[in-house]
């Protein structure tokens, strides 16, 4: 590769890299690639701010989210070929690959300690924020029992959610309290 197409290849990352929008990034990809498909509607790169529509965000086939290595078609960043779609590594480990989650604290919730990530997120897109497998308002209670929850004191009217108060990863304080 000579210096110049060095140049352009450097450039052309650092854009990509800058958090430009999904029409931005295509028009730029669309400059020195051929076949470009067209970003797929509700796609948002991370930093960026959906916008959700008339029905919300969790709205019946739009995405809130991608993955970043999925929406950038870089499969092989978790998975062996496109011919067996193995794995690169055990489920429990493949996420740590890339994310950086120290498990410093004194609590650790119960998924994330036995690396089960997928019980929670989606490793490719979502409708929903953070790349959640279901509704927001509802997740926790997916696992958590919602009598036993309602019965805590602290709950005792509460209609907020669940984040607001409790980390989903972790704590230094007791119950995953913030």
């Amino acid at each position: 590769m000579n210096a110049r197409a060095a140049l352009v290849a450097c450039c052309t990352a650092a854009a990509l890299a800058a958090g430009c929008s999904v029409a931005t990034r295509h028009k730029v990809l669309t400059v020195f690639f051929d076949g470009v498909p067209e970003p797929k509607q509700g796609t948002v790169l991370p930093g960026e701010q959906a916008t959700a529509p008339p029905s919300g965000p969790g709205a019946p086939g739009r995405l809130f989210g991608e993955h970043g290595p999925f929406a950038a078609k870089l499969c092989g960043a978790c998975h062996e070929s496109a011919a067996t779609n193995a794995l690169i590594a055990p489920k429990d480990e493949l996420c740590f690959f890339c994310h950086q989650l120290p498990r410093d604290k004194k609590y650790v919730h119960g998924p994330l300690a036995a690396g089960g990530c997928l019980s929670c997120h989606d490793p490719h897109s979502s409708r929903y924020r953070y790349l959640l497998v279901s509704e927001p308002e509802a997740f926790c209670l997916q696992c958590h029992d919602k009598q036993a929850v309602s019965r805590v004191e602290a709950h005792a009217g509460a209609d907020r959610a669940c984040t607001d108060c409790h980390d989903a990863h972790m704590s230094d304080n007791r119950y995953l309290l913030k």
